[in-house]
């Protein structure tokens, strides 16, 4: 058996006074798709941030690759979901994407012939090769989207990071990311993303449903049960018996 990409015992996090995820205990198989999933609150980019050394923890332990998550960083790769981006900044989407590779050269460093080849893989993945010379403030924002995810997996990475990849994309760009979620497994890679969509969520090959501290981890057959959905979002939040569950109170309902 392989050491777990994430290890966890009596894991607390908080923010001054408030507790975000209160003692948990779980942990994380390599070489896995984990979703982390939960209602709005309840710790799910808290405990992502954590796991990618920029969130402290406040009591437990959180190992990453079997070491600190600030030892561990370099190992990991954080895409997060939004980058504020000044309008007008004369910087290429190529820039952009080989920004990923200054963990490895450094800022000042030229590249060599492998960086530039990390670069025009990771662009050929996320379709983004045709824009490689546009401005990141002229792109639609599931593009720059597509852009963040190539800088993540240009870098030197074994485990990708995603809070809420997905949300709010244009369907090319949502299947274009989902797509590279489930690949970078077969390249020996794990990935753990946030989601608020229960069929991403069961499509992993892990699951951690989240409500202010995690409540099961596991399978997502034997996480995403009704017990556990009900404990997790109130028993208001289900549909009917029988029906699709909505993770969004506020979202509308499908026919």
């Amino acid at each position: 058996m392989s050491a777990p990409l994430v290890r966890a015992e009596d894991l607390v996090i908080a923010y001054g006074s408030h507790i975000a995820v209160d003692t948990s205990s779980f942990s994380i198989p390599a070489g896995t798709v984990t979703a982390i999933i939960g209602p709005n609150g309840s710790g799910k980019s808290t405990l992502l941030h954590a796991i990618g050394g920029i969130q402290a923890i406040s009591g437990g332990t959180l190992e990453v690759l079997g070491d600190t998550p600030a030892n561990a960083w370099k190992r990991t790769t954080y895409v997060m979901q939004t980058v504020a981006v000044t309008p007008g900044t004369p910087i290429t989407v190529r820039e952009v994407v080989g920004m990923g590779r200054f963990p490895s050269t450094g800022w000042f460093r030229p590249f060599s012939r492998e960086d530039r080849a990390r670069v025009d893989r990771a662009m050929a993945q996320l379709e983004i090769a045709d824009l490689a010379m546009r401005h990141l403030s002229e792109l639609s924002g599931g593009q720059r989207q597509r852009v963040y995810v190539a800088q993540g997996i240009a870098q030197n990475h074994e485990a990708v990071l995603l809070d809420e990849p997905l949300t709010g994309l244009d369907i090319t760009s949502a299947r274009t990311i989902d797509r590279i979620i489930h690949t970078e497994r077969t390249k020996g890679h794990s990935v753990i993303l946030t989601t608020h969509d229960l069929d991403e969520a069961r499509a992993a090959d892990q699951a951690i449903l989240m409500a202010g501290r995690v409540l099961a981890a596991g399978p997502p057959n034997e996480v995403l049960t009704r017990r556990n959905l009900e404990t997790a979002y109130g028993l208001g939040s289900l549909h009917e018996p029988n029906t699709d569950f909505i993770d969004d109170p506020h979202a509308p309902k499908r026919e």
